[in-house]
């Protein structure tokens, strides 16, 4: 059975993405599906699987890191409006595939991700 992974890493204060909240849903049509909330741990990963067994399928899904809160705690002045408050990531899934990981390299004004492994 396949799953799905992630992982936050905090590239302005080199170290993991600590405490952020992460939302997965599924995609479908207009409407987003909740399917898990979690908050990394001290490794800035979760400590299961996003996504895994029978509600592992192919589709459409969407990630959600709540990057403004994080900073905010962090005491970082983000301003009245955060230029990247929610990051939202949206892919696509092949249930042929084992795993999925998709990482997240933050910063106040800036972000990155790709299938890792």
């Amino acid at each position: 059975m396949g799953r799905l992974t992630t992982h936050v890493l905090d590239a302005t204060h080199g170290c993991p993405g600590r405490a952020i909240k992460v939302e997965l849903y599924r995609v479908a049509g207009d409407r987003l599906e909740l399917l898990a909330q979690r908050e990394t741990n001290e490794d800035g990963r979760c400590d299961a699987p996003l996504l895994e067994g029978e509600a592992y399928r192919s589709g459409v899904y969407q990630l959600q890191f709540n990057a403004g809160d994080y900073y905010r705690g962090r005491g970082v002045e983000l301003g009245e409006q955060a230029f990247l408050d929610v990051v939202v990531l949206r892919f696509g899934i092949s249930a042929e595939q084992p795993h999925y990981h998709v990482p997240l390299l933050l910063s106040p004004y800036s972000y990155s991700t790709y299938r890792g492994s």
